[in-house]
């Protein structure tokens, strides 16, 4: 096949591109690298099957030119959308812009190039803040963060493309995702924050933040599973663990004793990170564990994973206080 990737010199967009070029697909990449990283694509740029075409989508007369350029596309991968939650919170307008305009401009690409189906990579904060468990059939949905609407009007979107061009949409709701080489996320953070203090470590909340993660290679491996599905029309899955998550008090601990520091671990009190932070949530993946794919590792495995290799990554193994 050949794709087009969007965002794709971001966290899950670089893997995604590695993973697809491994499997032979010719992959167009685009990204405009507000967030994302020519890093991100350190093993694609000098691959022959990859072009990568510098370009911002988030805007209502984007010009898409260079990217329809490249087509025509089999499929597009939409994963360009901000990544920063309290940043939206603070101006709508990144949202409005990174989130949905982008997924406009990509759903426009699809139409132009003669993509036949589209994948979103859409988030469990279009659901809100509930003490139920979250399934795709839960509603309302009445998210609490900018992010979470413009995600939601972006799934929007694409259940109407499908109507129209698309022969398949495939709305993919992500939980935290962690992995090598992240470009924003608690880990991440905290990485940044020890690199600079050993002997003490600010968290936001009170620790007792509850979530499921899922490590990017499995989120990966899901994705694929369900778009090599033979499926058409509108296709929803969550994606995620098979557990209710680990606590912020518990991933702070495993990333404290990984570094080996004596670190004195400063929760700041409150029960959620940021405005716009869904502080705990029971996520169902059993629609998804019904047609035929599990995860291998646990919120927990996940998590340590991905601690080592941001203490791999960042230069904090055999740190000291």
């Amino acid at each position: 096949m050949k794709v087009l990737v969007t965002g794709a010199a971001g966290f899950i967009g670089g893997h995604l591109v590695d993973r697809l070029l491994g499997e032979g697909h010719t992959v167009v990449g685009t990204d405009n690298l507000s967030r994302g990283t020519m890093a991100s694509l350190a093993d694609a740029v000098d691959h022959p099957g990859f072009r990568f075409v510098r370009a911002d989508l988030g805007a209502i007369d984007a010009d898409i030119a260079a990217v329809v350029a490249e087509g025509p596309f089999d499929r597009v991968w939409h994963l360009a959308a901000n990544s920063d939650i309290g940043a939206g919170v603070a101006d709508d307008a990144i949202d409005l812009r990174d989130t949905f305009l982008t997924t406009r401009s990509a759903l426009r690409i699809a139409r132009e190039t003669g993509a036949r189906g589209l994948v979103l990579a859409s988030t469990s904060a279009v659901y809100g803040e509930s003490d139920e468990v979250l399934d795709e059939a839960f509603g309302p949905l009445l998210p609490i963060s900018n992010y979470g609407a413009m995600k939601l009007a972006a799934e929007a979107a694409v259940s109407a493309a499908a109507e129209t061009f698309l022969e398949t949409a495939w709305i993919l709701r992500f939980p935290n995702v962690v992995g090598s080489r992240a470009s924003h996320g608690v880990i991440r953070d905290l990485s940044i924050k020890l690199t600079h203090d050993r002997s003490r470590l600010p968290v936001l909340g009170d620790g007792s933040q509850k979530k499921p993660y899922v490590h990017v290679a499995e989120l990966i491996d899901a994705m694929q599973f369900i778009v090599g599905q033979d499926a058409t029309g509108r296709q929803l899955y969550n994606i995620g663990p098979e557990d209710d998550g680990v606590t912020v008090a518990d991933l702070v601990a495993d990333l404290v004793a990984a570094v080996g520091a004596d670190t004195r671990i400063e929760f700041a009190g409150g029960d959620r990170g940021w405005v716009g932070d869904v502080p705990r949530f029971r996520y169902s993946v059993a629609k998804l564990r019904a047609l035929g794919w599990r995860p291998a590792l646990s919120s927990r495995e996940a998590v340590g994973r991905a601690i080592d290799a941001a203490v791999r990554e960042w230069g904090l193994l055999g740190s000291s206080s």
